[in-house]
């Protein structure tokens, strides 16, 4: 189908592609007892997912007491990063939805990508691992470019665009202000997803469409 409105469409991927936060959380409360902090629910993680893990610990250091400094973010990101590895994928699924809506697209002939602040190598090994890889033309993570590149800054997009050797229209598909910042920084559309891992009110992140389920990615695509 050659008349679909967008020709690149880059997604997110923690709260966005992947339900990762039956993962993500453990990792973060296995680093937080080895920093002598107590734990924090699944709910509290996912309202600190999307800047990277790094930005993390440091928000999940100031939830649980005083905040530290970048050093010890660094001493307790090894050994956050060493469990997270070794558990990637344990309970991780793509949302419900996701697949057919990635078929969908692909059938339409969309060039799809990954832009997530997530580490590159991370984001691989977790899409290698639900078989998801091949789907994407360009996967970036948050450390593919150079520091102070990565969303909410626009290059991410950019870079993607260019990747791609796309001409036609580009569309962001997140959960959370990075996204929708980013996304306006580059001037393009975005759409939110209300059942990820949203950092605002999903009515209030700036999207310029929000959806419930996959179900409605596409119709919200085309009505942009």
């Amino acid at each position: 189908m050659t008349d679909f409105p967008f020709a690149i469409i880059g997604f997110d991927l923690d709260g966005t592609l992947v339900d990762s936060n039956r993962d993500l959380f453990p990792a973060l409360n296995h680093t937080l007892h080895i920093a002598g902090r107590e734990p924090v629910t699944a709910e509290a993680t996912r309202q600190l997912i999307g800047g990277g893990a790094r930005l993390m610990l440091a928000r999940a250091m100031e939830l649980t007491g005083d905040p530290v400094e970048e050093d010890e973010i660094e001493r307790l990101y090894s050994h956050y990063i060493e469990y997270y590895q070794a558990h990637i994928a344990d309970h991780t699924v793509p949302f419900e939805g996701c697949l057919p809506a990635l078929d969908q697209l692909a059938e339409r002939g969309c060039t799809l990508a990954v832009i997530t602040n997530k580490a590159e190598d991370l984001a691989r090994k977790l899409l290698d691992q639900l078989g998801m890889t091949r789907r994407f033309a360009s996967i970036m993570g948050g450390d593919t470019l150079e520091p102070g590149r990565s969303k909410p800054a626009p290059d991410m997009i950019e870079e993607t665009i260019s990747r791609c050797q796309g001409s036609g229209r580009f569309a962001m598909i997140g959960d959370s202000t990075y996204d929708t910042r980013a996304a306006a920084a580059a001037r393009v559309p975005s759409i939110a997803l209300s059942f990820g891992y949203n950092d605002a009110p999903a009515d209030q992140l700036g999207a310029d469409r929000v959806i419930d389920h996959y179900d409605e990615l596409i119709p919200a695509l085309e009505g942009l």
